[in-house]
């Protein structure tokens, strides 16, 4: 029994050296010989209750713990592109964009890469913090808040990819997002497709 809990132990991460993420979604997976890399955006409580959105790539190796929020054990191939999962990494990254952590622990969340559709209009655009606001002026419970990361793709009317800050406020649109929010007023949520229409 001692011995089981001492190989516990040195299984597990110091706690002090461990980032994780929840309801980080997959961005990206690729392979090459024994080792996994998953791109992942999470986002990160700023100032003023506004969220980051951050980047990491995992490195999955044999020694990554990855289940379902049932606790089955899946391979690294169970993982798909759209996935939201929750992931304990090292805090110690490479410099590179975006960085790479060991990754030590993913958790799928939901295996489906549902979204949900919401159209508004646009009443502020913040390209500091890289996010938009919808929804009625007069009513802070209509509204809602787009983070938008560097996976964001948004449209003009005439079908061409445009950036943050060509949205304007008044802009009538149509948002792809995660089908998962903040509990916060008005509600935060990530932004996969942008289209003015």
């Amino acid at each position: 029994m001692d011995d089981f809990l001492i190989s516990e132990q040195r299984r597990r991460p110091p706690v002090k050296n461990v980032i994780r993420a929840e309801n980080a979604f997959i961005e990206n997976i690729s392979a090459d010989n024994r080792t996994g890399y998953v791109t992942i955006s999470y986002g990160v409580m700023g100032e003023f209750c506004i969220i980051h959105m951050e980047m990491v790539t995992l490195v999955v190796n044999r020694d990554t713990i990855i289940r379902n929020q049932f606790g089955q054990n899946l391979s690294f191939s169970d993982l798909r592109e759209g996935m939201i999962v929750d992931a304990e990494f090292s805090a110690a990254m490479t410099r590179s964009i975006p960085p790479q952590a060991r990754a030590y622990r993913i958790t799928v969340i939901n295996q489906n890469n549902n979204s949900q559709i919401t159209e508004g209009r646009v009443l502020s655009v913040d390209t500091r913090n890289d996010f938009f606001l919808t929804g009625n002026p007069n009513d802070i419970y209509s509204q809602m808040r787009f983070v938008v990361s560097d996976s964001t793709v948004i449209m003009d009317r005439r079908g061409r990819q445009i950036r943050l800050r060509d949205l304007r406020p008044g802009d009538f649109v149509r948002v792809e997002h995660a089908n998962f929010q903040t509990m916060s007023i008005p509600p935060q949520t990530t932004a996969f497709n942008v289209q003015v229409l």
